[in-house]
């Protein structure tokens, strides 16, 4: 394992490099709020982020990522169109006893803030990332998070079907239960059964929601109840679109085969993008796409996705990045602007030997 020096030198190349590409260097704070970070990812943080209190600043979580407090910065007071680029460490706790995941290692990233052209902007992150880690003879991968949310918008059932499906695509295992739960092809619990059919309890009113709060949610599941269920065609179309694995060239062609009208405006914006990468010189026939990929480990992402990593199965990706507009839009209070990025991590890249 490459020493924090030896980390520390790659990330100082690779920021030299991202300066060089027009970024502006930032540096937040190590100790992060832990506010924005809660409303991002919900209590599930807690179980990856180190979280302390200040008497004066309340509860901060020791930086787990660059993304966040790069955003808020920048809708706060940031110029567009805006290039940044940073170099530090991240903080990140592990899940269980013995993990050979390290706790605390080096990150180093570029966003771009752009209205103009956003798959021009796609294409240039990833074409430097590219060029950056050409020495170390990776695979990349792509995907777009928005062809999946297009696909669960496009499905007819109530739009509170949609919107949790769309909640939980970060979250398969979720996803898929609920998919089943909607399609019909597993019974109702019990315990909903009940409640549909009137079942009453003797027991006293306890917690915080109020007897008006549990009504609306009984009538939600009463509607939820009436509807029919999900149609199998579309259930299957949209397992194919989860599976689906190709060369990036041939994936508006087999998105298109699947027969989702919805999928229509996403794979336009897929075409603009690969018609970028390859007036960047990235190789189309060369690059796989998935459109799952990064569907359990990128969460704030919602369109572009990609990901550097080496043959080995347990080795974590040296980069990852993907464009991240909703994020702006929650961290702006309701401003926001197309913005795309990624991070690479220079310990992993001394490890296999360094920059050329």
């Amino acid at each position: 394992m490459a020493s924090k020096a030896e980390a520390r030198s790659v990330g100082q190349r690779l920021l030299a490099a991202f300066e060089a590409a027009g970024a502006v260097e930032v540096t937040p704070d190590i100790l992060q709020p832990a506010e924005a970070l809660l409303d991002l990812y919900g209590e599930d943080i807690r179980a990856r982020a180190y979280v302390t209190a200040d008497p004066l600043r309340g509860e901060m979580m020791a930086r787990p990522d660059f993304t966040v407090p790069v955003v808020q910065a920048h809708m706060a007071e940031g110029a567009e169109p805006a290039r940044y680029a940073y170099m530090g460490e991240v903080f990140r706790k592990q899940d269980h006893r013995g993990s050979a995941r390290v706790a605390e290692y080096f990150q180093a990233g570029y966003e771009i803030f752009d209205r103009e052209d956003p798959e021009a902007a796609d294409a240039e992150v990833f074409a430097l990332f590219a060029k950056l880690l050409k020495p170390l003879d990776l695979s990349a991968t792509i995907g777009d998070i928005g062809l999946l949310r297009a696909a669960v918008e496009g499905l007819d059932t109530l739009p509170a079907r949609k919107a949790a499906l769309a909640r939980h695509i970060w979250r398969p295992k979720r996803f898929h239960r609920l998919m089943e739960r909607y399609a019909g092809l597993v019974p109702v619990p019990e315990s909903r059964a009940a409640l549909l059919l009137g079942a009453r309890s003797d027991a006293p009113w306890i917690g915080l929601r109020a007897p008006e709060e549990m009504a609306a949610r009984i009538a939600v599941l009463q509607a939820d109840a009436e509807t029919a269920p999900i149609a199998a065609a579309d259930v299957a179309r949209l397992d194919a679109l989860f599976a689906l694995r190709c060369t990036a060239d041939r994936a508006p062609a087999q998105l298109n085969d699947l027969g989702i009208a919805a999928l229509a405006p996403a794979i336009t914006r897929l075409e603009r993008r690969l018609a970028a990468l390859d007036a960047r010189g990235i190789d189309l026939t060369r690059l796989a796409f998935e459109a799952s990929h990064g569907r359990a480990t990128m969460e704030y992402y919602d369109g572009f996705v990609f990901s550097f990593e080496t043959a080995d199965p347990g080795f974590p990706p040296i980069a990852s990045g993907g464009r991240y507009d909703a994020l702006t839009r929650v961290l702006g209070g309701g401003r926001a602007i197309p913005a795309v990025g990624g991070v690479i991590r220079p310990g992993l890249v001394a490890d296999l030997g360094g920059l050329a």
